[in-house]
């Protein structure tokens, strides 16, 4: 049964890491997609065709386009009403990842001069008219850049692509321009809610795209002179205000203070470095999945902590998120089992992380199912049940769940290794059966954690029913 409803506004946060800095030389873009608790995430996978559709038509914008027939299989994490937009994450069978969007904004004065068109490329069309009909990080760049510049972006959006190769994440700038950058090897990047890129350099076309006007607009329309300096991406093209320092400036703040402990920066003044290292010089899977559930905990802006639903200080880790990501590429292995996207249904604080390796053929029904009414077969409502009841005492409740998830996401974590070893002693000589290991593992690993989430409903609504017995007992003398 279906509710309508009004939606939240979008907000997400973006960590992408380079391969000198995850300990075993993978690469990793993730996000966090913070929109709409109500918003149930289907998990898909769509088959690669020859005879796919030729026009694009959004169902939640304006945006059309034609595309081309031959498609690419893919795996997608859509809203339930929406199966062909809003991917938001995953790879294609050419081995190319997608995360789609981050939402961003533009100054006014670059508005005024070239603004979003209606009608254009909104953040929901990003990724099912993209990822299916790219092979390499770079084209899905050059791809997402020539459509903006041929309709128009309808608003602001990052977005990122990554391959065995690279990592790029590209930032639009007002109506039709836009910026890409490939990201260092040997640093990470944070992002939440705002452009974050600087530098630009031309001639440099290994590390950084853009549109062809980039320079010369900003110039033209006095957003940018040249005789008062370089040219700085985020100066001339982005939205900078009050409301930043409290929404953005404090997740790009606490976040780079997470992994690099001894950087010194004022929490409200944005000079804080597009790229870092961290200090511990590691920054892997079991690093982002604690990142994803920041929420300035133990301190005095720790919302969950103080039971304060009005912190001015808005957290990593948030009820609303209806997934997080993390796309993972480890180039040594074949892409069936070397590119993984762990997802975390809801929020990632009481959330736990599942790994859908890119080579598998399909989920489990209940992870394809559910809309925005509770569901005991959905498994993204199994998942925010766990959450919701955890919410209702948060400081008594939560670190059932966090300790849960952390044994099951660690015995997971065993299980892939051994997996693994199974799969390359036979892919090659045995292809079908090693596919058919591949899905009958991925089926058993997310089915299980189903049952987990089940099992902790039942035990966060056993105290919740004796600790609110114990607030209305009236018994006799």
């Amino acid at each position: 049964m279906e509710k309508k409803r009004k939606s939240s506004l979008s907000a997400c946060t973006t960590i992408v890491v380079g391969g000198k800095l995850t300990g075993d030389g993978s690469r990793i873009y993730a996000r966090s997609e913070d929109f709409d608790a109500m918003r149930c995430k289907n998990w898909l996978v769509f088959d690669e065709t020859d005879n796919g559709p030729e026009e694009f038509v959004a169902d939640d914008s304006a945006f059309k386009c034609p595309l081309p027939k031959k498609r690419l299989g893919y795996t997608a994490l859509p809203d339930y009403q929406f199966h062909h937009e809003w991917g938001s994450a995953g790879f294609n069978t050419a081995g190319v990842g997608e995360s789609s969007t981050e939402t961003i904004f533009s100054s006014p004065e670059a508005l005024a001069h070239d603004p979003y068109v209606a009608n254009g490329l909104a953040e929901n069309c990003t990724y099912n008219t993209v990822l299916p009909y790219i092979h390499t990080a770079r084209e899905g760049v050059e791809r997402l850049g020539a459509m903006i510049e041929k309709y128009g972006s309808a608003e602001g959006f990052g977005i990122g692509f990554i391959d065995n190769k690279e990592t790029w994440y590209l930032e639009n700038a007002c109506g039709h321009h836009w910026l890409a950058c490939r990201i260092p090897d040997d640093k990470y990047f944070v992002t939440g809610n705002q452009s974050r890129f600087r530098e630009y350099e031309p001639e440099d076309k290994e590390n950084f795209l853009a549109d062809k006007d980039l320079l010369t607009f900003a110039e033209k329309h006095g957003l940018w002179n040249p005789k008062e300096g370089k040219f700085d991406f985020h100066q001339a093209y982005s939205k900078d205000d009050i409301a930043d320092h409290t929404y953005n400036y404090t997740r790009v703040w606490g976040l780079q203070k997470l992994f690099t402990p001894s950087m010194v920066q004022d929490v409200n003044v944005n000079d804080f470095p597009v790229y870092a290292k961290p200090d511990s010089g590691l920054i892997g899977i079991k690093e982002l999945r604690n990142a994803f559930r920041f929420h300035y905990d133990g301190t005095d802006h720790d919302p969950y902590l103080h039971n304060n639903g009005h912190e001015p200080w808005r957290p990593v880790s948030i009820f609303r998120t209806t997934q997080t990501h993390l796309l993972q590429v480890r180039p040594w292995l074949p892409d069936a089992i070397g590119h993984i996207t762990y997802v975390a249904n809801g929020m990632a604080d009481l959330g736990v992380f599942l790994p859908v390796y890119q080579g598998i053929k399909s989920f489990p029904e209940a992870y394809q199912i559910g809309d925005n009414y509770c569901s005991d077969e959905s498994a993204y409502w199994k998942f925010r049940k766990v959450m919701t009841l955890a919410m209702t005492n948060y400081n008594a409740y939560a670190p059932l769940v966090k300790e849960t998830y952390a044994k099951l996401e660690a015995e997971n974590d065993l299980r892939q290794k051994e997996f693994e070893t199974d799969y390359l002693a036979i892919y090659k000589k045995r292809p079908m059966e090693a596919q058919d290991k591949l899905q009958a593992f991925s089926d058993k690993l997310l089915n299980r954690a189903l049952e987990v989430a089940d099992e902790l409903t039942l035990e966060l609504f056993t105290h919740l029913t004796e600790d609110t017995m114990k607030n209305y007992m009236f018994h006799g003398a």
